[in-house]
């Protein structure tokens, strides 16, 4: 073998080099995308969470809501029948009078 065909077997080729580089450098990039990645969806899980514990408070807030304007439905209708009640010969009179008053306009 030649002298010069003899060192180019002994070091090794600058594109060698290079490619080693670069894959240390795609290797790097890979693994700050993971790390981004992960600390992206761990914020998302954070939002998440929040969100969740946000729209159970606002469903229990709502659901109590709920109860409070069926109690007051229920306050209504029984208010109600007892107006009805105790004024039925008001209204009878009131309408009467009511047509008493139009009949002679």
């Amino acid at each position: 073998m030649h002298k010069n065909n003899m060192c180019w077997l002994l070091s090794p080729p600058l594109h060698s080099s290079k490619r080693k580089l670069r894959s240390k450098q795609s290797k790097l990039q890979v693994y700050r995308l993971i790390r981004r990645r992960s600390c992206e969806e761990k914020d998302m899980e954070l939002n998440n969470l929040k969100l969740y514990l946000e729209n159970k408070s606002i469903i229990e807030e709502n659901e109590k809501l709920r109860k409070k304007a069926n109690l007051l439905h229920q306050e209504n209708l029984v208010l109600m029948s007892e107006f009805q009640t105790k004024f039925s010969h008001l209204d009878r009179f009131s309408t009467t009078l009511f047509l008493l008053l139009h009949n002679h306009s």
